[in-house]
């Protein structure tokens, strides 16, 4: 199992986040390329540069709409997003992994920190999947990777602070710690395509 991690944390790491950075850039090509041609189709070529930046800010940060409709599940999903976002960045342990894949390095956050983040990520993943299966209008909509993602990006919040802070025996330390690596490089993975 021993090999099996450092393969993981190591050679696959490594190749999970080269294909998400190459397939998000493809992206990001891809949409430029359409702008560019949706340009070149009309004959009104005015860009309103403000309005744009005012949707794409609305949608990276979605505070005015929280509070209308179903406040709860928006709060619950804001804060879900916040730890998914801040932990794998800024907690101490990843850092050196990023560091040694990628030779970058910049300050971390406080362990304590970290984990009050994982819990809300460990509590917020389960808490949206049943704000969707109990919601009529949202189960209607809902589609099988809104259940998946939520659920899949709690299992390495789980078995991350498992290992962290659950006194684990060395064979389930390693199994565990397993489980954390693949499943996040394995999200890595599937970002571009998602």
């Amino acid at each position: 199992m021993d090999a099996l991690l450092e393969f993981a944390k190591g050679s696959l790491f490594k190749f999970s986040f080269a294909l998400m950075i190459l397939g998000s850039l493809r992206i990001v090509g891809l949409a430029f390329f359409n702008v560019g041609e949706a340009l070149y189709r009309v004959e009104d070529r005015k860009i309103d540069y403000g309005e744009i930046t005012r949707n794409t800010f609305s949608w990276l940060f979605p505070v005015k709409r929280w509070s209308t409709g179903r406040p709860a599940y928006s709060l619950i999903s804001i804060a879900f997003h916040i730890g998914l976002i801040l932990v794998p960045f800024f907690l101490a342990a990843h850092i050196g992994l990023w560091n040694q894949a990628t030779g970058l390095s910049w300050p971390a956050m406080p362990q304590t920190v970290a984990d009050i983040l994982t819990v809300v990520v460990i509590c917020c993943g389960p808490a949206l999947v049943l704000g969707r299966l109990f919601h009529r209008n949202a189960r209607a909509i809902s589609r099988f990777q809104d259940y998946f993602w939520p659920l899949m990006l709690t299992v390495p919040a789980f078995s991350g602070f498992l290992c962290a802070n659950g006194g684990l025996s060395a064979e389930a330390y390693r199994f565990w710690m397993l489980i954390h690596v693949l499943c996040a490089n394995g999200i890595m993975i599937f970002i571009p395509f998602t």
